[in-house]
Formats: C-alpha cells, structure tokens, sequence
C-alpha cells in the first residue's frame, strides 16, 4: 500500500497542468452557473411580488453560504484536527459500531473484502497524509473521518432544502383544489343557500355537526377522539366555508369581495420562509444525535420517531382547536343566523402561542430530513447491511413513513 500511494497521490507540482486547468474550470462554471440560476429566480419573484418566497429564497442561499464556509473550515484544518492525539482507552468509548462489528468486517474475506479494500485506497488517496501518534494513542478524528463529516453536512443541507421545497409544492397543491370552493362563493347558489337572513339551530349546521358528537364534551375522549379524526379527515368544504366567513366577518365589511384562498396561498408562503431555514437549535439537535447515537443507545430509532410523534400531536391539536369552535358556537347560540360565526383566538394554540405549532412543524420537517440524509450517508459510506442498522428494513419503513406523512399532512390542514 505504501509503494503504490506514492505512486499514485501526486501534488499539483507533478499533476498536469491541463488537468488542474480543466479541473478548476468546470467548479467554477458549475458555481457561477447555480448562482446565475438564483438570481434569475430572485428576479422572478421580484417581478411577481413574492416576497415571502424571496426572503426564503435568501434564506437558502444563506444556509448554502453555511454550508461553505463549514466545507471551507474543514479543509484548512481537517491536518491540524487529526493531529490531536488522545489515548486509545478515550477513544474507544462512545462508540457508534462495537469493536467486534469492526473485526469482523475487517476478517470478511471474498469479494466483499476486495470491495472494501478498494474503497480504503480510494479513502487513503482522499485524505493523503495520517497524523502521527504516540504508542497507546490514536488522532481525535482521522482526514478520513473528516471528509465524512464534510459529505455528511453537504447531504443535509442540499437534502433540507429539497425537502422544504418539495412540502411547499404539496401544499400548494393541496390549497389548489380549494380554489372550486372559493369561486362557488361568488354564484347565486351559494348566496341562496347562506342567506344571511335565513335563521337554523346551530346543530344543524354542516360544520358543527361534523365536529361534534356525544363524546366531544368528555375531556379524555375529546382528546381521544380529535387523535383519530386526524386519520380520515383533511379540510372539508363546510371547514373552508366556516372558516372564510368567521375570517371575514372579523377583518371585512359585511358584504365584501375577498378571495380567501389566495389569502391562504400567500400565508403559505410566508411559513415556507420560516421553515426553509436552518436555526441554531436545528444544528444543535444535529449535533445532539450524533453525540448519542452509541452503539446499543438505539438513538436511531428515537430520533426517527420524533417527528412522527410531533406530526401526531399537531394534527391532534388541529383537530381539537376546530372542535372547540364548533363547541363554542353551541354554547353562544342555539340559534345562528346565516353561516355560523367562529371567533379565531390565540387561546386555542398550546400556550396561546400558535407560532409554536409552526415552529414544531420546522423541527419535524429537519428531523425527517436528517434521517433520510444518515440512511443515504450510511448507504453511501458503509452500504446498507453496516453495523449502523441493525435492521436496515425497520430503518427504511421508519424514514419511509416520516418522508411520506409529514409533507402530506402539514400545510393542508
């Protein structure tokens, strides 16, 4: 091994000048054209006054600026770095694989052990020089681990990204079909069948006899039953109407022409720009996750069912803030006049905070993002059947399910 990386690894004094040249051409064509790209689409948006989808279009480009100067750090110091020099009883605790899981692998004979002989020469050749350590000590992180870390951040940060937007499309999406509704409101059907003059027993309007029943005045079954509505219940029409006309009646005339789909539309946009985002608590909980994922910590599994969980528990709370106002209804009048009136309040939310709800939605869409990132970089690094999944198949089910709910579920509700 050692004759042949001095064969192989050259320095730029012995690399050809045409091979540097073209090398250094195509990054910097590849970056000029992507920052080309992003300004044309600022423009865009500019042109069409987006501006939330534009201030989120500066948040991107912050966070790719992030993930450069990180990349940029890694590479100046990744020598320094791996001439830390710790003993060898430190540094086999904490550890993500168990010792034995490493002998064994390296004991695989066959093909398999070719495969990893090959990828440890094309390693050695990527991170060129090893520090050099005392007997009974090893370097803190190796060039080699380093250059892990540094594929790792990129995927989590281009695969964040991918995956905001792709939850922005769908809820799009999602508000599309809303727009039938939206125009329903205009025709001299719809004005006929809300007339405002028309008097009904508040229980035999749409909305709230479709969020309550016998069992919404219980509080354990209300709970109860808000967590199982979640599952075979988006926005229904009688939802959106009930909705847009409470809307309405607080922050319009009577009477007057709004088009509340739009309006939903443009405060899509506006979340998608806090949740494009990447904040310190992000980082730090992905700093957290790989401080604890400890061999036999199943820190894997914990950290795939959070946002699973906080899905849960948001599409729950949704559920009980739209049977509550139903309720309320019924305990201000027996009798409604026209469409019912609901009364939107901050109290509804946990704490009378509801940007924490959007806020709970930005830690599930990382979350879900991060996990899909460390399965494809484990993939990547050690393949599938590697001592990180114990049970790759319970590891793709999981991300599977995150991946799908979460952009489904959120913004459509």
């Amino acid at each position: 091994m050692a004759g042949d990386k001095g064969e192989t690894s050259r320095e730029i004094d012995q690399t050809p000048t045409w091979a540097v040249a073209v090398v250094c051409a195509i990054i910097i064509i590849i970056s000029i054209a992507l920052e080309k790209v992003l300004h044309r689409v600022g423009t865009w948006l500019t042109d069409r006054r987006k501006k939330a989808l534009y201030e989120a279009l500066e948040k991107i480009k912050a966070e790719l600026m992030i993930l450069g100067f990180i990349s940029l750090i890694l590479v100046f110091s990744q020598y320094y770095i791996a001439e830390i020099c710790i003993p060898i009883r430190v540094a086999n605790t904490m550890l993500p694989c168990s010792l034995k899981a490493k002998e064994d692998k390296e004991n695989t004979k066959g093909d398999d052990g070719h495969r990893r002989l090959l990828w440890y020469e094309r390693r050695v050749l990527a991170g060129g020089k090893e520090a050099k350590c005392k007997e009974d000590h090893v370097s803190l992180i190796s060039v080699d681990g380093l250059h892990q870390i540094h594929i790792l951040v990129f995927f989590l940060a281009v695969l964040h990204v991918i995956y905001s937007a792709l939850t922005m499309v769908l809820g799009r999406l999602k508000i599309r079909g809303w727009k039938q509704w939206e125009e329903e409101t205009s025709s001299s059907d719809y004005e006929f069948s809300n007339d405002p003059s028309r008097f009904r027993l508040t229980h035999e309007t749409s909305f709230v006899r479709a969020h309550t029943s016998f069992w919404t005045r219980v509080p354990l079954f209300f709970y109860i039953g808000c967590f199982f509505r979640q599952f075979f219940r988006s926005v229904s029409k009688s939802d959106y109407m009930t909705l847009r006309h409470g809307f309405i009646s607080v922050h319009l005339a009577p009477g007057s022409k709004f088009n509340f789909q739009k309006y939903i539309k443009r405060s899509l946009e506006d979340d998608f720009k806090t949740v494009v985002g990447v904040s310190p608590v992000l980082w730090g909980s992905f700093v957290v996750f790989l401080l604890l994922n400890v061999n036999g910590w199943k820190a894997l599994f914990w950290a795939s069912s959070i946002p699973l969980i906080i899905i849960l528990a948001v599409d729950t709370k949704l559920q009980a803030i739209l049977t509550k106002m139903a309720l309320d209804i019924t305990e201000r009048h027996a009798v409604v006049q026209g469409i019912p009136l609901v009364k939107g309040s901050d109290e509804y939310f946990w704490f009378g905070r509801p940007q924490l709800v959007l806020q709970l939605i930005h830690f599930a869409l990382f979350q879900n993002a991060f996990q899909i990132t460390y399965f494809l970089w484990i993939w990547y690094e050690y393949s599938l059947n590697s001592c990180f999944h114990e049970n790759y198949k319970v590891v793709i089910a999981k991300t599977c399910l995150g991946y799908a709910s979460v952009p489904h579920r959120f913004f459509t509700r």
